[in-house]
């Protein structure tokens, strides 16, 4: 790109030369034809130049666009990454940093490759070109560009400073805005909406007063223009008797030397000031905010061992203990469990016992505050990251899908699935029908799913993992949208499928179809079958109770419009 700049600025480095050549070996001296050759020679390399302008537009597309895509990959991964050390106000800032800010750096970085470095490198040229036309000019003209340029570069930081609080205002209103969104229904309910509104404007306000500082700072510029463009102008007039009558400089040198600061270098001066400063500032400050969330921190977990096959897939659960805070009461205590390969073992207890920390443990996601979970032998936390997340499969109960195909959908853990795979895996977990009514494999699923029931979901997610190479899947509440034939279905397609099932349950009966059963209250966690624990447990008993006694409920519900005289 720099090589097609240098030719696409040739005219403005020979204007000034050619233009005095026409005057004073042209037209003054009588030799008008030569004065119109001169002028046709700077036409002519203007066509070069358009040339040039041509050739950098395949460059500028190669370095912006690649950039853009691994800079939405880092930041996404920096994230997830904070999102899972289980930082604060990660939504928020992230939607704005993955979207306002990378896709600031590719309008930025693509309007100054395009504009900017045209109008630059014009500048430079008017700079040489001057330079070989006469010292004495470029000695005048050079001192007031290098006073110019040194006060550009104070401003230029100021602005830096400003710009990055008003960015930093920026996100912050989208992490106070982001809760009270997702909530809105909450603030509505407890007549919350005065303290809501005022907590949202206080955070605009700030960054508005953030913008007001940094536009008062802006006003410097214009000593900056004054002084790389007004006042060489206004010296080079002043001097001009003298320098001619002195014969230091001919009537066309000193008309090229004008060309030189009127023309390339004011524009440069002028762009680099106004529009330039604007550029560099707020592509200076967003990369630098940027590499501040992709930045690596010291691990403070144990290094992961390199990726090597495992031998089996026992799970083993050696005194675990885990809570939010140091402080907080444990929601899993001194749990110890066997969980050995290919068993199906159902996760059962009351709301808000800790099922689902309980799963995220078992998956990885979380590390255990003392005691160890093991597998194949070795310590779960010490086991590839990679390799980790392909052995092991966690199904959330809120299903996630993405824009893209069905195809894309289900094999994103698995690419080169054959179709054939992909069908066994669909009726496996009983999506069939859900892939008709999408329209087949190629069918497109908008972004976040729109027009999918949560159940189709859901069905999408469990074939991506049946078919994926995992073999121990959890499934967290990951069937509770699917009516209980359906469950069923699913659960006994994983259950046929090859590894460890390990399902947080919605209802008894994925309890009553598991090979053994974990009763966990947090507490006094008890291990055994659905008889077993049936006839020595009263909390189980309770819990099969107030299943049954639901499914009752609904289904009365369900049945009762029809047989009522009084609907």
């Amino acid at each position: 790109m720099v090589a097609w700049s240098a030719l696409e600025a040739l005219p403005t480095f020979v204007s000034g030369v050619l233009i005095a050549k026409a005057i004073d070996d042209g037209f003054l001296a009588g030799r008008s034809s030569a004065g119109f050759a001169w002028l046709a020679a700077m036409a002519g390399l203007w066509i070069v130049s358009a040339f040039g302008t041509r050739q950098v537009y395949p460059w500028l597309i190669l370095s912006v666009e690649p950039l853009r895509d691994s800079m939405v990959r880092a930041v996404i991964t920096a994230s997830l990454h904070r999102a899972m050390r289980g930082e604060r106000d990660v939504t928020g800032s992230s939607v704005s940093q993955i979207t306002e800010q990378v896709e600031a750096v590719r309008v930025l970085l693509s309007t100054m490759l395009r504009n900017m470095r045209q109008v630059v490198a014009a500048g430079v040229a008017a700079l040489a070109g001057l330079a070989v036309l006469s010292t004495t000019l470029a000695a005048i003209v050079s001192g007031f560009v290098v006073l110019a340029m040194t006060l550009f570069v104070v401003v230029l930081r100021s602005l830096f400073l400003r710009y990055r609080v008003v960015v930093l205002r920026s996100e912050q209103v989208g992490n106070v805005a982001a809760p009270i969104v997702s909530g809105i229904r909450d603030v509505a309910t407890q007549a919350a909406e005065p303290r809501a509104a005022a907590d949202v404007a206080d955070a605009i306000e700030e960054q508005a007063e953030a913008l007001r500082g940094f536009a008062r700072t802006r006003v410097l510029r214009l000593l900056v223009v004054t002084l790389g463009v007004h006042l060489p102008l206004i010296s080079l007039v002043a001097l001009a008797p003298w320098l001619l009558s002195s014969q230091m400089l001919t009537t066309g040198a000193l008309a090229g030397g004008v060309i030189y600061v009127a023309g390339g270098l004011q524009s440069a001066v002028m762009f680099l000031v106004n529009a330039g400063s604007t550029l560099l500032v707020s592509l200076g400050v967003v990369l630098d905010r940027l590499a501040e969330v992709c930045a690596d921190e010291p691990s403070t977990t144990p290094a992961r061992s390199s990726a090597s096959p495992l031998d089996g897939y026992n799970m083993r659960l050696q005194r675990v203990t885990f809570g939010y805070s140091q402080h907080a009461r444990p929601v899993v205590h001194d749990l110890s469990i066997d969980v050995p390969e290919g068993t199906h073992l159902a996760v059962v207890g009351p709301s808000g016992a800790g099922k689902s920390t309980l799963a995220n443990l078992l998956a990885g996601l979380t590390e255990p505050q003392h005691g160890q979970i093991l597998l194949d032998g070795g310590e779960l936390g010490r086991i590839d990251e990679q390799q980790l997340r392909r052995e092991i499969a966690l199904i959330p109960q809120d299903a996630y899908v993405f824009a893209g195909t069905v195809r894309e959908n289900l094999t994103y853990l698995r690419p080169d699935a054959t179709t054939e795979a992909l069908a066994d895996a669909v009726a496996a977990v009983g999506a069939g029908e859900t892939l008709a009514r999408l329209g087949g494999y190629e069918a497109t699923i908008p972004a976040g799913g729109e027009g999918l029931s949560p159940a189709e979901r859901q069905l999408i997610a469990l074939a991506r993992v049946h078919l994926c190479p995992a073999r121990i899947v959890i499934l967290d509440e990951a069937t509770c949208h699917l009516d209980p034939a359906a469950e069923a279905l699913a659960e006994h397609g994983f259950a046929r499928r090859p590894g460890t099932l390990i399902v947080i349950a919605h209802r008894i009966s994925s309890a009553e179809r598991a090979d053994r059963i974990l009763l966990f209250s947090g507490t006094t966690p008890e291990v055994g079958t659905h008889d077993d624990l049936l006839a020595r447990s009263d909390l189980y008993a309770e819990l099969v109770g107030y299943w049954r006694d639901e499914h009752r409920a609904r289904h009365t519900d369900e049945v009762e419009p029809e047989a009522s005289p009084h609907p």
